[in-house]
């Protein structure tokens, strides 16, 4: 299948050496990492409030009415994924619960680089709010433009979704920051940064291996990598449609996958005639060539939908657009992608903004195992245990016998200690 030649093992080494580098040194690493990487001098990466409340005013009113829309679906969305708690009993006195539990605190990263994500703040945030986290710290790469601050609009975005625990860090450090904490410059001096739960958000190859080298410090929700779209069409697919959105995908990054399956060569055919014209007028062409040219995007065909349908399930693309006659049919059967946008109609465009659903959505074929960001991604389940003594009796044999079975005798004389226990309450 085709696959972006820059690889996370290829990223590994000097990923983990930031991680290193941020963990030991802490602002100074921080610092030090602005000036090499983004061109900016900090003497602290925390956003002042006052930074993001002149952001939110002086945002231009049709963004902002944007970003309301995308917020009023996405919250709406995230509420309907809310998990039931459940509780089973098992006889009188014999209950057990499982309950979901929001995360305490998570760090959500927003990228920056080629272009600019106000859309991000929206994916990362909302979900969170609406699953009861209740401290949120945002990061996104600092911008020498605007005085080595993030993007205005992304401040904007943090302000009116509430957030006021922003950091101008990008990249890996970003990461390494949230998973370790960063301590003051002082002994005894206040924390520039606590550390978190959970890391959420997407970003560039490095994020990802980041993300990857920092699980099991803290949770995070998927490795969401350079982004990808697959388009699986046949004949009745309209070549111009298809075109567009595999360029909509491309010009993110120069390494953005597009990829369209199809059994149809006249349809590949006039896609690619459509790619060469409508490329030549985008405005970042230069990009949008490099990336439908790079070995990471191409034209696979296959013997017909059904064979597709394997191929798709086989790349598990972060976006899959279908572009069939039998597009809902042909959708139920797909196993393996971040989401999928069916029919002519349902742009992936549409989905990085203002259909509700969320864009933070494993890449690099991960979707075979993980999911887009939901609301369970800051969400724990905690199971409560509770047995009274009468309920624990009619099993302790099986426990006994069990723990011999394993060989670990002193489990069953815990339960064997409360079987000989006089009952509470009973005359000595």
């Amino acid at each position: 299948m085709p696959r972006a030649t820059v690889s996370s093992e290829r990223a590994t080494d000097a990923v983990a050496a930031i991680i290193a580098d941020v963990r030991t040194r802490g602002l100074l690493a921080l610092t030090e990492l602005a000036e090499r990487f983004d061109g900016v001098v900090q003497t602290s990466p925390r956003v002042p409030a006052v930074e993001l409340e002149n952001a939110l005013k002086t945002l231009d009113p049709s963004i902002r009415a944007g970003l309301e829309e995308s917020i009023r679906r996405a919250r709406l969305f995230a509420q309907a994924q809310i998990p039931q708690d459940a509780s089973v009993s098992f006889g009188a006195g014999a209950v057990v619960r499982h309950k979901w539990v929001p995360v305490g605190r998570v760090g959500l990263y927003v990228p920056g680089g080629l272009a600019v994500y106000p859309s991000s703040v929206v994916m990362n945030v909302v979900p969170a709010q609406v699953a009861g986290v209740e401290s949120i710290a945002l990061a996104s790469p600092p911008q020498k433009e605007f005085g080595g601050l993030p993007h205005p609009v992304i401040l904007a975005a943090a302000a009116l979704l509430g957030i006021d625990e922003v950091y101008a860090i990008g990249g890996a450090q970003a990461v390494a920051a949230f998973a370790y904490g960063v301590a003051g410059s002082a002994p005894q001096a206040e924390a520039v940064l606590e550390p978190v739960d959970v890391v959420t958000g997407p970003g560039n190859i490095y994020v990802a291996t980041a993300k990857r080298l920092v699980r099991g410090v803290v949770g995070i929700d998927a490795e969401a990598g350079t982004t990808e779209i697959a388009v699986l069409a046949d004949e009745s697919a309209d070549a111009g449609l298809v075109a567009a959105d595999l360029i909509s995908q491309a010009e993110h990054d120069p390494h953005a996958a597009s990829i369209l399956v199809t059994p149809s060569t006249q349809l590949a055919e006039q896609v690619r005639s459509e790619l060469m014209t409508r490329t030549a007028l985008t405005r970042h062409r230069e990009r949008v060539a490099e990336a439908l040219s790079g070995p990471q995007s191409g034209v696979i065909l296959v013997d017909d939908i059904a064979h597709g349908i394997d191929v798709c399930n086989a790349y598990a693309a972060e976006h899959l657009e279908i572009h069939t006659a039998q597009a809902a049919a042909d959708a139920d059967r797909i196993r393996n992608a971040g989401a999928v946008f069916v029919g002519e109609s349902t742009p992936v465009s549409l989905g990085d903004y203002c259909a509700g659903s969320n864009h933070v959505l494993p890449t690099a074929g991960t979707a075979t195992f993980a999911s887009g960001l939901n609301v369970t991604s800051f969400l724990k389940a905690m199971q409560i245990v509770e047995y009274n003594q009468s309920a624990l009796l009619e099993v302790a044999a099986h426990v006994e016998n069990l723990s011999e079975a394993e060989d670990l005798p002193a489990h069953g004389d815990a339960v064997r200690a409360r079987r000989t226990r006089e009952t509470p309450g009973t005359a000595s």
